[in-house]
């Protein structure tokens, strides 16, 4: 069974960063998407960056130039790294894996037709 498990939120004060990690077990071998998502509270689920597994990214418009996705293929582990945090990027945040597959672009609901394996979130809190 394929477990994906978040750890690295934390609060924080604008300006500053984080790293999120993702451990996932899963079979060697695994080349599926990965993305990371967040949901604020009272809003939809976004997606905030995903990449496959020879390295190709996408990031939401709000995260780009600051924050980095990247995978571990070895280790199965994927991370966000976050720079220059703004209030608005207070979230849960979740890492979620497609069971095989090239990345899809997607927010909501939606993502779970795509993205079938999710994590259990990590809360980012960004204070001013």
């Amino acid at each position: 069974q394929v477990q994906l498990v978040d750890s690295g939120g934390g609060s924080v004060q604008a300006g500053g960063s984080l790293r999120l990690s993702c451990a996932a077990s899963i079979h060697t071998g695994y080349t599926g998407c990965m993305g990371w998502f967040r949901q604020a509270p009272g809003k939809g689920r976004e997606a905030v960056a995903t990449i496959d597994s020879v390295g190709n990214t996408n990031y939401a418009v709000s995260v780009k130039g600051r924050f980095t996705i990247s995978r571990d293929n070895a280790k199965n582990t994927l991370y966000l790294l976050m720079n220059n945090l703004k209030a608005d990027d207070t979230a849960m945040y979740y890492c979620a894996a497609r069971s095989s597959g090239g990345c899809v672009v997607c927010s909501g609901d939606t993502c779970n037709r795509f993205y079938v394996y999710w994590g259990q979130g990590t809360q980012v809190t960004v204070s001013t």
